[in-house]
């Protein structure tokens, strides 16, 4: 005969366990070191134009667990980390590049940590990759120029409009 435990959720982040009182157990939440390896990940597969389905299925996964290891929901293990550092082609410290100063929540240390600049969230994101990598594809230097400018100008005309 097996046992079946209750669970409630009371307030917006409290989860108890109906017969053990006291017990109160926060919910899950993200914790910023698994995001940005997911997130790493995430940008290193579209780099090389691999798929999340094709992932999935080098590591024996569903491409929605992949999604999830990607937007930090998931904590990527230690051997799995390995087997995707080796899909993707390189070394395991790739996945924690600009994590220095970071700890777990509730832990504090003297340094600040450190939000991802602006720049790097931009280029990580699905548009900026897009933009990088045609950008990348233009060979005539004034061409890249031109598009420059007429990025330029349209970030110009757009501020004025507001």
């Amino acid at each position: 005969m097996s046992s079946v435990r209750d669970n409630r959720t009371i307030g917006p982040a409290i989860t108890t366990t109906r017969g053990v009182p006291g017990k109160n157990v926060p919910k899950k939440q993200a914790n910023p070191i698994d995001a940005q390896v997911g997130n790493r990940v995430r940008l290193r597969r579209m780099l090389i134009g691999m798929s999340q389905e094709r992932l999935g299925e080098l590591l024996g996964l569903t491409f929605q667990q992949v999604q999830k290891y990607e937007k930090g929901v998931n904590r990527i293990g230690a051997g799995r980390l390995f087997e995707v550092s080796r899909i993707l082609g390189v070394p395991i410290d790739y996945f924690y590049e600009g994590v220095n100063g970071q700890h777990a929540p509730g832990v504090h240390s003297h340094n600040a940590t450190q939000a991802t600049p602006p720049i790097m969230e931009f280029v990580s994101s699905g548009e900026g990759l897009q933009l990088s990598l045609a950008f990348m594809r233009i060979k005539d230097p004034r061409v890249r120029k031109r598009m420059i400018d007429l990025v330029k100008s349209l970030a110009e005309d757009g501020e004025k409009e507001n």
